[in-house]
């Protein structure tokens, strides 16, 4: 009774179509196995139907019929590749999504990876069909069947991410991603790259010789193309490989070196500077990291070679035959020496076989050109040499245009590094300028307050009787004008004490403006270094201590700086430095400069 439930719960397209398969034959199959497609649009995405549907395709062997029929060979197939890859795409979307009850371990550990398997196998059976076709309608439609079948292999994965394992590990993936073709070596690439976004982790979990050919073949076309779409593909491979894990950027940094220049001189301004700057810092990290293992075995190697020098000098103090030793020793020497020259001739000879070999060639060649000619028809020699002069002539134009592109591009070239020179000075003298204008706004005599005059007086008092008629005051009660004269009482007493302050301050900046004078005067009269006596040396020596240090420090950083070339002193450093001094100077402590040789007050 449970097998009568079950087969009422089938859909009868799935019991129609499974009949059919087992009365039709090989060849017509794979044309049948595409009615799937309607099968499955039949049902809502991610509904229970689907889901009811996928498992009786299970059940029933359909899903292991189109694992098995993407084996034949479809040339003969009615539909071609176009139905090889639309059955690809109605098994993996068969499969995401997909748990049976029934045999869930065949199903996991069979099942799918025989489908990648196959997949893989019909990619490359597209690909060498692709890259041998010389027809455009066909190398378009093969390389739609080819994305399409890519596609499929993604979404396979992509709902069952143990698979990418096996995708990564595959002969046939490496097989696919060596190839010229720039088509279909992107998008394998780009197979790569949703891999490593489902699995980040895959890297550190597949052994070493699966991993290294994969990073052979991406810096392999890193360094062997020029095409921006190839180094796009690959540069943003080799990126998620590298964030994967801190060892695989190790390895990557010890295994090819010279990686980053490479990068840095032969992609930079090809359009995806993002990923080359991520890449480039990566790199730039490793190779930090290698420089300081480098430094550290180094280290290591000196010690060891100084304790073994140690080692061997004392061995040779107690060895009485020392001049035999090293008699043998350069008796080796020497026949190394000659064992090496013998090879050098050896290269020499050849190279100089090569040269006739190719000098053989050429004569062959313009042999069987001269036999060319001799066959061609004497009607037809005339076209025949027009061509010659057309492509000839071509050729001749090319190299000129290209000469005259460079050379166009030389000139603008220099114009832009003159006009960013001239930039750099301006902006050098306005800032000079500036900090020159502020160090003499900072050095300037106090200036004080002036006094009102008599006409500033009389103005100011019409304001006030002007402002009293037009502003009446208000009448107030006893207590409320006792009140205020008490607030203003307070008030004036607190301006009289802030006045006596400021009068203070004012006398103290008037007294160490005086001092500052003196000394710009004694500075100025100061006799050279040639003709100073002991006495002078006294009287511009201080007894303060942190004064002492900062005339020291400004002295040599001043001698520094005298001995720096001309454009070094227009960089922003030095002007920023300067800048950061000029600033300073009014919060200088004035208490604790030295003023004429006299002590601190």
């Amino acid at each position: 009774m449970s097998a009568t439930a079950a087969a009422v719960t089938v859909d009868s397209r799935v019991l129609e179509l499974a009949s059919k398969l087992t009365e039709s034959s090989s060849s017509s199959v794979p044309v049948l196995l595409l009615k799937l497609k309607e099968i499955l649009k039949g049902a809502a995405a991610g509904s229970k139907e689907l889901q009811r549907i996928k498992e009786d395709l299970y059940n029933y062997g359909l899903i292991q019929y189109c694992v098995l029929v993407l084996k034949q060979d479809y040339s003969r197939v009615e539909g071609g590749w176009t139905t090889a890859a639309s059955l690809a795409d109605i098994l993996s979307s068969c499969c995401v999504g997909l748990n049976p009850k029934n045999d869930p371990e065949e199903f996991h550990s069979q099942i799918l990876p025989s489908a990648v398997l196959n997949m893989l196998v019909l990619g490359r059976r597209i690909q060498a069909r692709y890259v041998r076709s010389v027809k455009d309608e066909e190398r378009t439609e093969l390389f739609r069947c080819f994305r399409q079948v890519m596609d499929s292999l993604s979404w396979l994965f992509s709902g069952h991410v143990q698979l990418t394992q096996n995708v990564f590990r595959q002969e046939h993936f490496l097989q696919l991603l060596m190839t010229d073709d720039v088509e279909t070596g992107t998008s394998v690439m780009s197979v790569l790259q949703n891999i490593l976004r489902a699995n980040s982790v895959l890297p550190n979990q597949v052994p070493e010789d699966a991993l290294h050919p994969i990073l052979d073949e991406l810096i392999y076309k890193l360094s062997a193309s020029s095409n921006p779409v190839i180094g796009n593909a690959a540069t943003r491979s080799l990126l998620l490989i590298l964030e994967s894990s801190p060892n695989i950027m190790q390895m990557v940094g010890t295994r090819y070196k010279g990686l980053r220049s490479l990068l840095s001189k032969q992609w930079t301004g090809k359009g995806f500077g993002r990923e080359l700057s991520r890449l480039l810092d990566l790199l730039y990290s490793t190779s930090y990291q290698q420089q300081e293992m480098q430094r550290l075995h180094h280290a290591a190697l000196t010690i060891q070679a100084v304790w073994r020098g140690f080692l061997v000098r004392r061995r040779v103090k107690k060895l009485p035959r020392v001049v035999t030793s090293l008699q043998r020793s350069f008796r080796a020497k020497r026949e190394q020496e000659m064992t090496q020259l013998k090879r050098q001739k050896e290269e020499e000879e050849l190279r100089e076989q090569l040269h006739l070999q190719k000098l053989r060639a050429m004569r062959v060649f313009r042999e069987k050109q001269l036999t060319l000619l001799e066959i061609v028809h004497a009607g037809q020699m005339e076209k025949h040499m027009q061509e010659i002069q057309e492509r000839s002539a071509l050729m001749v134009q090319k190299h000129w245009r290209g000469y005259k592109a460079r050379r166009r591009f030389h000139l603008e070239k220099q114009t832009l590094k003159q006009f960013k020179a001239a930039v750099t000075i301006q902006r050098a003298a306005l800032r000079f300028l500036n900090r020159r204008r502020r160090l003499r706004e900072s050095l300037s005599p106090w200036k004080k307050h002036q006094e009102l005059s008599d006409e500033q007086r009389l103005r100011l008092q019409q304001k006030v009787d002007t402002y009293l008629q037009l502003h009446p005051a208000q009448q107030r009660a006893p207590e409320q004008s006792q009140e205020l004269h008490i607030a203003v009482q307070e008030k004036l007493g607190q301006f009289l004490l802030k006045r006596k302050q400021e009068q203070r301050a004012e006398q103290r900046r008037e007294a160490l403006l005086a001092q500052i004078n003196t000394d710009i005067n004694m500075l100025m009269g100061a006799p050279s270094l040639k003709e100073a006596t002991e006495k002078d040396i006294d009287l511009f020596t201080s007894r303060s201590i942190p004064v002492a240090l900062k005339a020291k420090q400004s002295h040599s950083t001043m001698l520094k700086r005298s001995r720096w070339p001309w454009w070094k002193k227009l960089s922003d450093e030095f002007v920023e430095e300067d800048d950061s001094f000029a600033s300073n100077i009014p919060d200088l402590d004035h208490g604790i400069i030295f003023i004429a040789g006299s002590k601190k007050p």
